[in-house]
């Protein structure tokens, strides 16, 4: 599964992945020992939750009438919060969050660019599926930092309050047309490559990348099966 992630194309195609009936969740597994140092690991978070927002936003200029454009204005206000709250975390640490977060911008400007939905239901599922596979990497490499601040980041990821308001615009959506189902399906397993690309840009991986990959892999297959589980909550097939 793990394998061709490292490999460096110009479009990575979306892997296939069972559903949940399929393969039982494995047992949680963390990424603690490719923890970035807390001043990178809190731009790179922050910088994810800044796209996130504008992913959102951009979402809303397309709507089709006002209450749902409301709706994802609401929504887009959670992943604004986290970003503001990495901010505070970077600022803390004496460190300009403007420098830092450029540093570690290419890889998530290249998601930006490829995943552009041709809708505003593509980019709030961009939001919804890839945010999530995000967010949970961030948790799961945030068990690598001091634990006051695994604390404070565990509080920061908790405010997705925008999955609600996204599911339900989707779901409902669907119910309006039923093609939409299929679509959907498609864009979700389609971003999902494009997030892994991101989350390997957060990894810190040292020299070892033959041993970095075998130990990876258990919780990069958790990171798709929550993702698959995401999906299926909205009748998606993964």
């Amino acid at each position: 599964m793990v394998e061709w992630f490292w490999r460096r194309r110009p479009r990575i195609p979306a892997p296939r992945l069972r559903s949940k009936e399929d393969a039982p969740p494995p047992a949680r597994v963390d990424l603690h020992e490719f923890t970035p140092e807390p001043p990178e690991f809190f731009a790179r978070a922050a910088y994810v939750e800044l796209v996130l927002f504008e992913r959102l936003a951009r979402a809303g200029t397309s709507t089709p009438t006002t209450a749902i454009r409301s709706a994802l204005a609401r929504a887009a206000d959670a992943p604004l919060s986290r970003h503001r709250a990495f901010v505070t975390e970077i600022e803390r640490m004496g460190a300009d969050p403007g420098e830092a977060m450029d540093r570690r911008r290419a890889a998530v400007d290249r998601f930006q660019r490829l995943t552009v939905g041709a809708d505003w239901l593509e980019d709030t599922a961009t939001a919804h599926f890839a945010g999530g596979f995000l967010d949970d990497l961030f948790r799961s490499l945030a068990t690598g930092l001091p634990v006051e601040l695994q604390a404070r980041t565990r509080e920061i990821l908790a405010r997705r309050s925008e999955d609600g308001v996204c599911a339900v615009l989707l779901r409902e959506a669907m119910e309006r047309d039923e093609r939409l189902q299929s679509r959907l399906a498609l864009w979700g397993r389609r971003i999902l490559g494009d997030a892994m690309l991101v989350a390997r840009d957060a990894l810190e991986l040292g020299e070892d990348r033959s041993g970095a990959e075998q130990r990876i892999e258990p919780a990069f297959s958790e990171l798709i099966a929550d993702h698959t589980r995401r999906m299926d909550a909205l009748g998606l097939s993964a």
